[in-house]
């Protein structure tokens, strides 16, 4: 330190430190060492960390849990001093079909004059995230302005590097940590004080104290953000708060038990898991969907991984298993912003431990756009196929190299030196010229003679008395030829003077002694042929096919025209016969399925297709379901004070038809199985407050019906109440 004597005299001399104090933070995080305002000595803060998740339930900047089901937006985290004007916001909506509880929608964050939402589009069932600014959807990985966001596609991450903030956002909630060097003593809201003294996180707007964060939190509605316009209560709490009334237990789902047993017992001691329990205690009992007790089970692993203390959880639960894609691997304690070739040293990567799909080891991302793992760093062609830096390779018939300057895939033509191939002879009837693919270079192609039989002249060729016409295709030819070969009879010329009638049969061709007697015709045919006469100038008629005859496994089918097989012993392969120029031909036909994982399917929906050969489902996230969106109620010149959850049903319906079977189709709607009617007060431009009845969905379902049909049965109910001043916004 510097101490001024007189006349410009000044005294060096040391300034001695404090010693070191061990203190232990409330939130059940590890001490921070930090420097003092001068930069000289260095002692123990316990950093900001404020959580939320479920429906929703808090833990504050100093550990104090709770849990509140508002349906507005609230003011998370604000400074009580403004110095580096950091605001977070967070949008709570009604999201159970049957139970009045709440879900966070998105987390909204005002910093450096940007306003940056992270949300949340599908609250009951996996996440649908994006992040938004001045309502245009952004572009992942984004930074501008100091502030970076990223995907782990699980979670979205947003960071201020500058100040050591990390905001973390997803289906199962949010996190929030704070630096208390730069926040420490001066935050305020559902967060509550950072300050590690848990006696004062319930403040109010004024710091005034009450005992329940829950009433705390009605009063920090945000104040245009978002669109909202919710009040808080218009007194104070009363002093001491209400007596809460006794409940009946409620029994946890035993999911639940996981949190307490040996599976977490590295991080017991580190941190409780009693907050945890709680709240999932407390969804089991207030969420239809079962599954939002994943919500607290990875809340409290994230809890544990911040620690350094990695739980591999999922694969003993029976709702909460993830699955990656075929090129990734599941990590519990991946970081939020893996490596990848983009990456540059000196830049501020997102650290956070987090769950997700990763590269396996030994690979790495190629970029975060992509997606694609690499073993080693250069470019991706167009197939997304990773080549190494000055790599030369052909790709669509040109000579391409991985430039290492540019770190793309450069392309020109390549120099074809195709072989002239004489073209076959093509003159033959049924022969045409066609280009194929020259098996020895396949950028290249040839002539080849095709047959088309379609190109056939037509057959008129007659046989003289004594023969008849036999159709054959000879080897090598494309068209069918007409072979006139001996009649088994005697046939006269008009000149002979013998009394013997046509169509005799006789011991030779010319035994002119009465040894001939009348032809007789073979009316018998083989399965799949019919028997027809001709005409007058033929004695017998002929076997025609009238079928297709398959041989499966030995045994001879017929199959009519038009039918359909079904080949035993060869999953669903079908044999189907067809007519095609008057011949019948029986096509093969393999039914390939597509690629389907039970674990994806909306419960009920698991169903064999309509050939009864593959399974099929309706998908979890695209299924049909409820969904909820917020607006104003409207009826005439009447209106809700305030945006309301409103239901419906939306979603995918197993549909389907068969171009084989005409007439064999299957649609059916998402449409409400399940409603209520519920009440709401509206206020009208004359002043009147009315009671208006709408229909508010519980329950979605697939079901065959008209759907153009349906949401035309509305009941509205009126009841002029009062009189008050109002005016439509």
């Amino acid at each position: 330190m510097a101490r001024c004597i007189e006349d410009n005299v000044i005294e060096i001399i040391p300034f001695e430190c404090p010693p070191l104090q061990n203190i232990t933070c409330e939130n059940g995080k590890n001490p921070v060492l930090v420097y003092d305002e001068h930069y000289c000595c260095q002692y123990y803060t316990c950093d900001c960390f404020c959580e939320g998740w479920g429906d929703p339930h808090y833990i504050t900047f100093d550990g104090l849990f709770y849990s509140y089901q508002g349906n507005c937006t609230y003011i998370l985290m604000e400074e009580i001093r403004p110095h580096y004007h950091l605001k977070i916001y967070i949008d709570n909506v009604y999201c159970d079909p049957v139970e009045h509880v709440s879900c966070p929608r998105s987390i909204i964050v005002s910093y450096n004059k940007q306003v940056i939402t992270l949300k949340n589009h599908n609250l009951i069932g996996g996440a649908d995230l994006e992040v938004i600014k001045d309502d245009v959807k952004l572009n992942l990985p984004y930074a501008f302005n100091g502030v970076r966001v990223i995907s782990s596609g699980l979670d979205l991450f947003l960071s201020i590097p500058q100040l050591g903030v990390d905001i973390t956002f997803g289906a199962t909630g949010f996190s929030i940590n704070l630096p208390f060097q730069h926040f420490g003593n001066n935050t305020q809201g559902h967060c509550g004080t950072c300050n590690n003294n848990q006696a004062d996180d319930c403040m109010l707007p004024g710091g005034i104290l009450v005992d329940d964060c829950a009433v705390m939190a009605d009063y920090w509605p945000a104040s245009g953000v978002n669109g909202e316009m919710c009040t808080p209560p218009t007194a104070l709490p009363t002093v001491g708060g209400d007596i809460k009334p006794t409940t009946k237990p409620c029994q946890a789902h035993p999911e639940c038990n996981l949190l307490s047993s040996e599976l977490f017992e590295a991080c017991h001691s580190h941190v409780s898991p009693e907050k945890f329990f709680l709240g999932c205690q407390y969804d089991s009992c207030h969420m239809s969907n079962p599954a939002v007790v994943c919500t607290s089970l990875q809340s409290y692993a994230r809890a544990c991984s911040q620690l350094g203390i990695c739980i591999h959880w999922r694969n003993y639960t029976n709702l909460c298993n993830i699955e990656c894609p075929a090129d990734k691997v599941f990590n519990p304690c991946g970081p939020a912003e893996p490596p990848s070739c983009d990456d540059i040293p000196e830049q501020n990567t997102i650290i956070v431990p987090t769950e997700g799909c990763f590269c396996p080891e030994g690979t790495l991302l190629f970029n975060k756009e992509t997606g694609v793992c690499v073993n080693k760093c250069g470019c991706l062609d167009s197939s997304r196929t990773p080549r190494e830096f000055d790599e030369v390779f052909e790709y669509n018939c040109e000579e391409c190299i991985c430039d290492k300057a540019s770190k793309s895939v450069i392309c020109k033509p390549k120099k074809l030196l195709c072989p002239d191939v004489t073209p076959e002879n093509c003159t033959e009837p049924g022969f045409m010229l066609v280009n194929v693919i020259n098996p020895l270079d396949p950028c290249c192609s040839k002539q080849v003679c095709n047959c088309d039989v379609n190109m056939c002249p037509p057959l008129d060729k007659k046989c003289t008395v004594g023969y008849e016409p036999v159709l054959e295709v000879p080897n090598g030819k494309c068209c069918p030829e007409i072979k006139c070969e001996p009649k088994k009879v005697c046939e006269y010329e008009p000149i002979t003077n013998i009394p013997i009638v046509d169509c005799q049969e006789c011991r030779s061709r010319c035994d002119f002694k009465n040894n001939c007697g009348l032809v007789q015709c073979n009316e018998e045919c083989d399965p799949g042929y019919e028997y027809v006469d001709t005409n007058l100038t033929e004695c017998c008629g002929k076997c025609v096919q009238t079928h297709c005859i398959v041989n499966i496994n030995g045994f001879n089918q017929i199959l009519p025209e038009g039918a359909t097989f079904p080949i035993p012993d060869q999953d669903c392969d079908k044999v189907t016969c067809t007519k095609v120029n008057g011949q019948f031909i029986a096509d093969k036909h393999t039914v390939q399925c597509p690629p389907f994982n039970i674990s994806n399917c909306q419960p009920g929906t698991v169903q064999l297709s309509p050939d009864g050969c593959c399974y099929v489902c309706v998908d979890k996230i695209k299924g049909c379901q409820v969904k909820t969106n917020r607006n104003y109620i409207n009826h005439n010149d009447c209106q809700s004070e305030r945006k309301m959850v409103l239901t419906f049903c939306g979603g995918d319906c197993t549909s389907f038809s068969k171009y084989t079977e005409p007439g064999l189709s299957s649609c059916s709607c998402c449409q409400a199985k399940r409603t209520s009617n519920r009440t709401v007060d509206l206020g009208c431009v004359n002043g009147d407050i009315i009671t208006h009845t709408y229909v508010h969905v519980e329950e979605c379902s697939c079901s065959r019906t008209n759907c153009h049909a349906m949401g035309a049965s509305l009941t509205l109910t009126e009841n002029v109440r009062r009189k008050r001043s109002f005016r439509l916004p």
